[in-house]
């Protein structure tokens, strides 16, 4: 890796773990250069605006959750084991400082359009795809009934973790993560 792609890989790192609790909206390039020890020219070189680095952001996170929960995740054996580990992957990503960056950036975004708004939706579209083709997989392995909707199981985990996600960062509810559990333990028992 080139010096460059160094450099704005950790500003991608950094800015991220800011997005997490301030949002994309919330990122400043002045903040970002002085904590990165960069000139805000220098900085800004490397997204040319604050959009480009929102954009940024986004797609950054999306990589680092596939490659944290998702891919990870599909190494499990198919069916309803895969389906668990991706839960189990995501839960963990939800519990690191700031939460799930997905949950914090919906409720951020969801009203604003823009390049990261498509990001974003871009990115849960995806993640939604891979649950339903994951829940399909469980279906064709006999572990859930032939008649479960793979898209109706999808938005229900999503459901569960914006749950799980309020919960336990808004609320400070001691007890979100068992109840996030039990809801996905529920849905499988339905599903089969």
């Amino acid at each position: 890796m080139r010096k460059g792609e160094a450099t704005r890989a950790a500003i991608l790192d950094r800015a991220t773990d800011l997005a997490r609790s301030a949002g994309v909206e919330g990122l400043s390039i002045g903040r970002l250069a002085t904590e990165m020890s960069l000139s805000k020219s220098g900085l800004f070189a490397h997204f040319g605006s604050k959009e480009a680095l929102q954009v940024a952001v986004v797609e950054h996170a999306r990589e680092q959750f596939v490659a944290r929960v998702v891919a990870p995740g599909l190494k499990a054996p198919r069916g309803e084991p895969r389906l668990r580990a991706l839960f189990d992957r995501w839960m963990a990503w939800g519990a690191e400082p700031g939460g799930c960056i997905f949950m914090a950036l919906s409720a951020e975004l969801d009203d604003r359009p823009g390049p990261a708004r498509d990001a974003l939706a871009s990115a849960l579209r995806d993640l939604m795809d891979v649950l339903a083709t994951t829940t399909r997989v469980a279906i064709d392995e006999k572990h859930f009934r032939p008649d479960v909707d793979p898209q109706q199981v999808a938005f229900e985990i999503y459901g569960i973790m914006a749950a799980s996600h309020a919960a336990a960062r808004l609320v400070s509810d001691p007890k979100a993560g068992a109840r996030t559990r039990r809801a996905f333990d529920a849905l499988l028992i339905r599903s089969r």
